[in-house]
């Protein structure tokens, strides 16, 4: 809902109150429904992107998508979309520094419900990705919830503040937030693993079917859908860019998903996406041999209720 053109600055060394060099700088299509999208992509599943786009950002952004590989449907607005930037060093160090977004009209908010409720009866799962502009209610995705499970089709929510709240009372499949969304959610601090797994356990009660909660280099705490317990805690990697990782760990839990594999498994899979493409610069997103090759070194463990 809240696409972007991600900007990526490369410098030599972050530091408080002094200049840092610009090593590098790249544009590429950005947001969570993107990214989502490009991490399917690459493991061969079929997905179709969704997205409004405005401005003469927009229109680079459309450029961008070109030679994404996957269908992209567009929702024409008035205004520009977002540019986020993201700066990191050669140590890993990063900061993100993200736009608010466009102001949508209500007429523009009609016209993307239009085109995702026209898909709804040829797709397998929807996936609600990211921060809604201004202009768009917050119970934007709990409607799109409540009416994807009307139809049979399972959801996945990846959103935070008020959006995510609402949408999990809608009763999502699958919602993957990072520990900070889960700490805004629940008005907590989660500083220990027994409260990470307590809060859990609480967006599980709150309505959502399944939880996976990011805890990042620390793994993820998953709970599926008849409350069974799970951890699953990555090996040990030299990061250089953990943004996106996230994401890359929400998609590849869906597509594994989709492959009918046991819930435990798809928090595997996902851990080892997120901790693949930590270990790559940039926005980069691991591929499926890359994330392969570490989902076997994922220590995955029920955890006693």
């Amino acid at each position: 809902m809240n696409p972007a053109i991600d900007r990526t600055i490369l410098v030599d060394r972050l530091a408080f109150d002094d200049r840092a060099y610009i090593l590098s700088s790249k544009d590429s299509p950005g947001g969570r429904g993107i990214n989502t999208s490009r991490v399917l992509h690459s493991f061969g599943a079929s997905t179709l992107a969704i997205l409004p786009a405005g401005g003469g950002r927009g229109t680079r952004f459309e450029q961008f998508l070109d030679d994404c590989g996957f269908p992209v449907t567009t929702v024409p607005i008035e205004n520009d979309i977002r540019l986020n930037l993201t700066i990191t060093d050669r140590h890993g160090l990063t900061i993100k520094l993200n736009e608010i977004g466009p102001q949508l009209d209500p007429m523009e908010v009609a016209a993307i419900e239009v085109a995702v409720e026209a898909r709804l009866g040829e797709t397998s799962w929807l996936t609600l990705c990211g921060s809604l502009p201004p202009g768009v209610p917050s119970s934007f995705y709990a409607r799109l919830i409540e009416r994807a499970r009307s139809r049979g089709v399972p959801t996945l929510l990846d959103t935070d503040g008020d959006a995510f709240a609402q949408g999990v009372e809608a009763g999502p499949t699958l919602v993957s937030p990072n520990k900070q969304e889960a700490e805004r959610l629940l008005n907590t601090v989660l500083l220990t693993r027994s409260q990470s797994v307590a809060a859990a356990k609480r967006i599980h009660a709150l309505g959502a079917q399944s939880v996976v909660l990011s805890l990042g280099s620390r793994g993820a705490i998953g709970v599926g859908p008849s409350g069974d317990l799970w951890e699953a805690i990555p090996p040990r990697i030299d990061a250089i860019s953990p943004i996106g990782a996230g994401d890359a760990m929400a998609a590849a839990v869906l597509w594994a998903h989709s492959n009918g594999n046991a819930f435990s498994d798809a928090l595997r899979w996902g851990v080892a996406a997120g901790t693949a493409s930590a270990q790559l610069p940039g926005m980069s997103f691991a591929t499926l041999e890359q994330t392969r090759s570490i989902h076997d070194e994922v220590d995955l463990r029920p955890i006693g209720a």
